[in-house]
């Protein structure tokens, strides 16, 4: 099974990285194909221009698209910083998921173009689980990300887990998310 893993965070230090390093760790326990995509360390370019809006895009672009054509499940993995995807992960939205490649209009009514393929998502978030639900903000990370994003695009979302009060976890719980996130991406 081939895999994109979209990365951003730009400390290697972080927790997220820990992330993407047990997902590394699950893929290769089965053998499965993977390229990873570190946004920071591609110093990607977040910013639409007017040219990409009429629909001409770049190589750098068309790269991007290639990567998720060869893959059948797409990894995400970011923090939540302001309740809602860090610039740069929705710079990579607003760039690669384009009219025509990821989505398009037929007769009016809208039709994602990346049917088949299927998605994991890790986020990383300062509050608590309890905190987020009691002003509905954990609904609304769902409905904006997996519905109004993948779904929207035709991509299967299989999960999407929210690792809450990050800074103030301790040692073991961290270990705990890990071995977690190996296990799930190993039985992919």
């Amino acid at each position: 099974m081939n895999h994109l893993i979209v990365y951003a965070h730009p400390r290697k230090e972080s927790f997220n990285h820990a992330i993407l390093e047990a997902t590394i760790r699950g893929l290769r326990q089965k053998g499965h194909e993977y390229v990873v995509r570190d946004l920071y360390e591609m110093e990607f370019q977040p910013v639409v221009s007017s040219s990409e809006i009429l629909g001409g895009i770049g190589e750098e672009i068309e790269q991007e698209h290639n990567y998720l054509k060869w893959a059948d499940v797409i990894i995400f993995i970011y923090p939540i910083w302001w309740t809602g995807l860090p610039a740069i992960v929705k710079g990579y939205i607003d760039r690669v998921f384009t009219y025509g490649f990821a989505y398009r209009y037929v007769n009016g009514e809208q039709m994602g173009m990346l049917k088949g393929k299927k998605a994991l998502i890790f986020n990383t978030q300062g509050k608590s689980h309890a905190q987020y639900a009691a002003i509905g903000m954990d609904k609304a990370l769902l409905l904006t990300s997996d519905t109004g994003i993948f779904e929207y695009c035709g991509i299967e979302v299989l999960q999407h887990v929210f690792f809450e009060s990050v800074p103030s976890s301790d040692k073991e719980t961290r270990t705990a998310w890990l071995d977690q996130i190996e296990a799930m991406v190993s039985q992919l």
